[in-house]
């Protein structure tokens, strides 16, 4: 062969040699090895760790190595460290001189950085390896900065057991965080790689201390540490075995562990408050469960941020019950009446309602459903304020029926209600009494947008960041109003806010799912927003579970020991909503008695802020001219139930005057379809058909179809049996004055209706 054609085969070999040199290492060094979840609270404290699917404690790789365990394993491991470049001549040297006397294998001469290659490589430990090894490690060095490569050995070291990487050591054996150990924890957990299988705490304790304690002076020896660090070291005890990883926020670490398995995950919870809202929740499920309650789920939320502060997605989740690991606040429950203030607001903010407008309070039936209010009974007409206040179910699904029930989904969907993804038809006007499941984390944020969008800038509902982004409630006014009649709910301490001064101002609302099943209390300021729920995970009802009773007073224990923030705006202040500044609303003249625009029957009118759009409202329809005389009279219906409540109500009413009606029907409504059960015996069940008249004691006659079917007098209720098809029913009082309505029945089969 030719001198030409040796340099080529050189070249060409040379040329191999240095592209196999220069892709000898992975991309990514460690691809495809387990790790465990970690999750921290916002400032890096540990909330909680999941095992690795290997079944090591792995967390993942950290970017920086504490100055303590850098210096502590330099001096063990690899003293000149920071000026080889991957593998040490002079260590190799005097380990096989050490291994030669003493007759055995004593000193391996690797360095860290050829340590990081083995624990890549995971080969048999001999010397055609170790060669390879030095090899890799001088192209690892090419790679990486020492920074680097020190981070790698400390993330990737074994530590005796299953422990792998020094921060999982930290915690696993001195239940802290490695930038907090001590120098004698430090060089414990130092000593440790070099032998995890035969050394580490809770197996050969004295050579273990030992080696400590020689480390220890070593870096007394070479200026590392004064002689007091060094002599309160060496007073340091070992660590017994191996500590439970905390267990904070249990369900938030579960939902990483899902969602980001194998990650570290920084989230916006404090630690501090959340173990006081954990104790909390924890002392109430002791007392609830006593009575058949079983689970709690509490989120506090940082208005301004929109952050979570606080997560316990069931109390005392390490009892052994059922349903202790369900995350309820992720869990879609029956709303119960919670989501009435979203109602009111959009009403309020679109013109349709305004702050006192009287709403019917009387029995309705629509399609077989028949809302109850919770005590059971009727006030004919209430303000909505205050049947917002008192959670009053019929008033609200008047409101919803006139809003439209998908026009007030697709409203709550832009809230951040993401579990309703059912049609409006499914829902129907059930939607605003609990119809609809939400989860207790979206509920909550929703209210704290509510205050944030009354105290934040116009501007700030178009930047995509911003918690608002998309949020469909802008109009201080209506938000104001709707605050102000969140404040005036009965507090379950039965403390009044208004005569101590010291006692924090919460905007607050409850709610109780159908069959006592789910316990509601949420409740804001300008500074936090509080959801509790209450109930059993499994779902069974319990009588005494009412929002008010059980998830009222948790939401008040957690906000009497939130801390107080100094908040001072034009839209807040100590702590509380200020009203609204010129530009945020009108004024228009309003009707004391009906809260409607007064019309030119009224005989008052106030002059209030309202909404902008309060004058799409309609004026006062109670408020007329009879006989030349102003008078305020509510439809008989209402007028029948109002009455009882309000003694003052006298309209002039005589009885010939043709301006106005003398019966109404309570019960059906015109042109409504009837629902009635068969009984156990195949039989079609009655209706009570329901009649108001403005005299008390007229007689009244009642014909179905044109058929006499007897009279009432004083109460007017008249039990039917009409089969099914289409009717009328037809009453004539005693002074000829008659009155029909339509209607049609259906049989339904089942054997129950919903209330």
């Amino acid at each position: 062969m030719t001198h030409k054609g040796i340099s080529l085969i050189v070249i060409f070999l040379i040329a191999g040699l240095a592209v196999a040199y220069i892709f000898c290492l992975p991309k990514d060094l460690f691809a495809g090895t387990e790790y465990s979840t970690v999750v921290t609270d916002r400032n890096g404290e540990l909330l909680g760790a999941r095992i690795a699917k290997d079944g090591q404690w792995r967390f993942p790789e950290c970017d920086t190595v504490p100055p303590k365990f850098q210096t502590a394993i330099i001096e063990f491991e690899d003293k000149w460290f920071a000026l080889h470049r991957g593998m040490n001549p002079v260590s190799i040297v005097r380990a096989a001189i050490g291994n030669v006397k003493a007759g055995r294998v004593t000193s391996g001469g690797s360095t860290i950085t050829m340590q990081v290659v083995r624990m890549l490589r995971r080969k048999e430990r001999t010397l055609r390896q170790k060669m390879i090894e030095a090899v890799l490690a001088t192209r690892l060095e090419l790679r990486y900065s020492k920074e680097r490569i020190l981070a790698l050995y400390a993330s990737h070291a074994p530590f005796g057991g299953n422990v792998v990487g020094i921060e999982a050591a930290a915690w696993r054996y001195y239940g802290k965080p490695a930038d907090e150990l001590s120098w004698g924890e430090t060089a414990t957990l130092a000593v440790l790689p070099n032998s995890p299988a035969d050394i580490y705490p809770g197996r050969n304790r004295e050579s273990l201390l030992n080696k400590r304690n020689r480390l220890l002076h070593k870096m007394f020896k070479d200026g590392c540490i004064d002689s007091t660090d060094l002599e309160l070291a060496l007073e340091e005890p070992l660590p017994a075995a191996p500590e439970a990883l905390p267990q904070e926020a249990y369900h938030l670490v579960e939902y990483y562990r899902k969602t980001n398995p194998g990650e570290k995950s920084r989230t916006s919870i404090d630690i501090h408050l959340q173990r006081q809202v954990q104790a909390i929740t924890n002392q109430w499920n002791e007392e609830f469960s006593r009575i058949g309650i079983y689970d709690i789920a509490a989120v506090v939320v940082d208005v301004h941020t929109g952050e979570v502060l606080a997560y316990v997605g069931n109390a005392n989740p390490h009892r052994k019950r059922p349903g202790a690991d369900v995350d309820i606040a992720r869990s879609p429950r029956s709303t119960g009446s919670i989501l009435k203030p979203f109602l009111y607001c959009a009403m309020l903010q679109e013109g349709e309602l305004l702050p006192k407008t009287l709403l019917p309070d009387i029995p309705i039936n629509l399609g077989g459903f028949s809302p109850q209010n919770f005590n059971r009974q009727f006030d004919g007409a209430v303000p909505a304020s205050e049947a917002l206040a008192r959670s009053l179910n019929v008033p609200a699904v008047y409101m919803l029926k006139k809003f439209g029930t998908q026009r007030f989904l697709e409203f709550l969907r832009r809230c951040g209600m993401t579990s309703l993804g059912k049609s409006a038809d499914h829902y129907g006007l059930s939607l605003i009494l609990g119809g609809g499941e939400c989860t207790l984390l979206d509920v909550t944020k929703a209210y704290s947008r509510i205050s944030l969008s009354y105290q934040a800038a116009d501007t700030i509902f178009n930047d995509r960041k911003s918690p608002l982004h998309n949020f469909p409630l802008k109009d201080k006014c209506a938000i104001w109003y709707t605050l102000d009649a969140l404040k005036e709910v009965n507090r379950p301490d039965e403390i009044d806010w208004r005569l101590i001064s010291s006692v924090k101002r919460v905007a607050w609302k409850t709610g109780t799912s159908y069959g006592f099943r789910d316990a509601w209390a949420v409740g804001l300021t300008p500074e936090y927003a509080v959801g509790v729920w209450v109930g059993n995970a499994e779902g069974q009802g319990v009588p005494v579970l009412v929002g008010a009773r059980t998830a009222g007073p948790v939401m008040f224990d957690i906000f009497n020991m939130l801390p107080s923030k100094e908040h001072n705006d034009k839209y807040a202040s100590n702590g509380w909503f200020l009203e609204p500044v010129y530009g945020d609303y009108i004024k228009a003249e309003v009707c004391p008695l009906s809260g409607h625009l007064a019309g030119p029957g009224c005989d008052l009118a106030n002059l209030i802020m309202l909404p902008r759009k309060a004058m799409k409202s309609d004026p006062c329809p109670y408020h007329k001219i009879v006989d030349g005389i102003k008078t305020f009279i509510l439809p008989p219906s209402m007028e029948w139930y109002y009455r009882q409540n309000h003694p003052e109500y006298a309209p002039y009413s005589p009885e010939d005057s043709e301006n106005y009606a003398l019966m109404e029907f309570i019960y059906p409504e015109g042109g409504s379809t009837i629902y009635i059960p068969r009984q156990l015996d195949g039989s079609i069940a009655g209706i009570t058909f329901n009649l108001a008249h403005r005299l008390p004691s007229a007689k009244i006659f009642w014909h179905l179809d044109n058929e006499y079917v007897g009279q009432t007098q004083f109460i007017h209720q008249l039990s039917l049996t009409p089969a099914p098809g289409r009717h009328t029913v037809t009453v004539v009082d005693d002074k000829g004055n008659s009155l029909s309505v339509s209607f049609t029945i259906a049989v339904s089969e089942k054997s129950s209706t919903r209330n």
